[in-house]
């Protein structure tokens, strides 16, 4: 029973298809703790904490699960903004999203997709 059981995980693991997400975690020291919440196609999936670094912004990457055509809505809330971004996979499997303070205080939050891993 061991057996299938180790067989199922390790067949899931490489034939499940997902999003590769990676948060970038600050240099500004006025987004530490700031908390993101991440919606796949409008079901709550992951809550990040940003941790702010005053050397090379660092990554907290995590695996967001694809369904269907792959065609999917990416929400990442932040205070009380929600932005949306639209996801395809397998062209855009590789997602970073970078948080960012404007001059005028306001938070923005940026994405960038590909199809390929990102270099750090």
């Amino acid at each position: 029973m061991k057996k299938l059981l180790v067989l199922f995980i390790v067949l899931c693991t490489v034939s499940c298809k997902k999003y590769v997400v990676s948060f970038e975690q600050p240099t500004n020291m006025k987004l530490d703790n700031l908390k993101l919440e991440v919606f796949l196609d409008k079901e709550k999936v992951q809550e990040i904490n940003l941790k702010a670094t005053e050397a090379l912004p660092t990554y907290e990457t995590v695996g967001l699960s694809v369904s269907g055509e792959g065609k999917h809505l990416l929400q990442v809330k932040a205070k009380d903004t929600t932005f949306n971004f639209e996801v395809k996979y397998p062209e855009e499997k590789y997602v970073r999203i970078i948080t960012n303070l404007k001059t005028n205080g306001k938070i923005h939050v940026g994405i960038l997709k590909q199809n390929y891993k990102y270099k750090s």
